[in-house]
C-alpha cells in the first residue's frame, strides 16, 4: 500500500478515536476552552518533539507569501472548527457526530476541484455522492432522539466546512516541515481559544482534567495532523480527504462501545452508504500521459524517475532528503496522485 495512504488512514484513526473522548470531556470543560486545550496539547507536545529532533528551534523555511496560507488554515481549522465541533457534540450523540464528520471529505474535495483546480475522477465523485447520501440519511428527522437536533448537526457541518478550507490551504504549504505546520497551528489556535474562554469567564478545571484533554489533543489533533500533512504532500487535498473519511467510522465504533450509545436503523443505513463511498475512494486508479513543467522547489524526496539531479553535498541514497532542486520538462505515463510533483492540468 502507498505509504501516503497509510499516513492518511493513521491520521483518520487517531482523529476518529479522539472525537468520543473529547465528548466525554464536555461534561467538565466548556466547548471553547476544550477546543483551546486540545490544540494547546498538540502545539506544546509537537513543539517539544521538534526541539528534541532538531536539538534547537530551527527556522521553518517558510516564504513570506506562504504565511497567508498557513495563518488562514490555522484560523479556520484551529480556531473556528474545534469550537463548532464541540458545540455540536454537546447537542447530539458522539456516534452520530462521528458519521456526520464524513462531510469534511466531501467539502474538501469540492473546494479542491472548484477553487484549487485539482482533478476529479468519476470514482471519486461517485464516492462523494454516496457519502453525501449517508449524511442525508443520518440527518433525517426522528422524533424524540438526540440525532434530530438540527442545530447540533448544523454545527458539525460548519466544523466540516472550516476543516475543508483548512485542508486546502494547508495543501499549499504541505512541502514544509509537517512538525512545524502542526505545532504552529496548535500553539496559535490553542492560545487563541484558551484566552477567549478565559475572557468569557470560563473557569479552568482541575490539573488532571486539563492534562487529559491536552493528551487527547496531542494524539488526535497533533500527531494526526502531522500524518495528514504528509499525506497531503503525496496525495493532494481531495484524495487525502477521501481516505480521511474513514475517521468517523472509528469514532462511531468507539462511541458505541465507550459511551454505551445505541444505534438506530438509520445510523446503520448511513454507515453502509458511507462505507460504499470510502471503498470507491480506496479503489481509485489514476493514470494518463502527463507533462511535468520545469520547476525549482524544495521538499523531502528520494531519487526516482522524477528526481534525477546532481548534489553538491554528501547524501545517503537510501534515505529521503530535503533541498532546493530543479525539475526539467518531462512527459510520461504512470499511476500517480496529485502530489507535489503532479499538480498538472487535466
Amino acid at each position: 500500500m502507498n505509504r501516503n495512504v497509510v499516513y492518511a488512514l493513521l491520521a483518520a484513526a487517531l482523529f476518529g478515536a479522539s472525537t468520543p473522548f473529547a465528548k466525554q470531556s464536555l461534561g467538565d470543560i466548556h466547548p471553547v476552552l476544550l477546543g483551546g486545550l486540545l490544540y494547546l496539547g498538540s502545539g506544546v507536545g509537537l513543539g517539544l518533539i521538534r526541539l528534541i529532533r532538531d536539538r534547537a528551534w530551527l527556522s521553518s523555511g517558510i516564504a513570506r507569501g506562504e504565511w497567508s496560507w498557513l495563518l488562514g488554515a490555522i484560523f479556520f481549522g484551529g480556531v473556528l472548527g474545534p469550537v463548532a465541533l464541540l458545540f455540536g457534540l454537546s447537542r447530539i450523540s458522539g456516534s452520530t457526530a462521528s458519521l456526520l464528520l464524513n462531510l469534511e471529505s466531501v467539502l474538501t474535495a469540492v473546494l479542491a476541484w472548484v477553487a484549487f483546480k485539482e482533478n476529479a475522477d468519476r470514482r471519486i465523485v461517485l464516492g462523494m455522492l454516496a457519502i453525501v447520501a449517508g449524511g442525508v440519511v443520518l440527518s433525517w428527522p426522528v422524533a424524540g432522539t438526540v440525532a434530530s437536533d438540527w442545530l447540533g448537526q448544523a454545527a458539525i457541518a460548519a466544523a466540516c466546512l472550516c476543516w475543508a478550507i483548512d485542508n486546502n490551504l494547508t495543501r499549499k504549504v504541505s512541502a514544509l516541515d509537517a512538525l512545524f505546520i502542526a505545532s504552529t497551528k496548535g500553539l496559535i489556535a490553542g492560545a487563541v481559544n484558551t484566552l477567549l474562554a478565559l475572557l468569557l469567564g470560563v473557569a479552568l478545571p482541575g490539573g488532571l482534567t486539563v492534562l487529559s484533554a491536552m493528551s487527547v489533543g496531542l494524539l488526535g489533533y497533533g500527531v494526526s495532523l502531522v500524518l495528514f500533512v504528509l499525506a497531503l504532500r503525496g496525495l493532494g487535498a481531495a484524495r487525502t480527504g477521501a481516505y480521511f473519511s474513514t475517521a468517523p467510522f472509528i469514532g462511531a465504533a468507539v462511541s458505541l462501545v465507550l459511551l454505551g450509545e445505541s444505534a438506530t436503523p438509520l445510523f446503520w443505513a448511513a454507515a453502509v452508504l458511507m462505507a460504499v463511498g470510502v471503498w470507491l475512494h480506496l479503489t481509485e486508479h489514476h493514470e494518463h500521459d502527463h507533462t511535468h513543467e520545469a520547476v525549482t522547489h524544495a521538499h523531502p524526496h528520494t531519487h526516482d524517475e522524477h528526481h534525477d539531479h546532481l548534489h553538491h553535498f554528501d547524501w545517503d541514497p537510501r534515505k529521503p532528503h530535503d533541498h532546493l532542486h530543479q525539475h526539467v520538462t518531462l512527459n510520461h505515463k504512470h499511476p500517480h496522485f496529485p502530489d507535489v510533483d503532479h499538480r498538472h492540468v487535466h
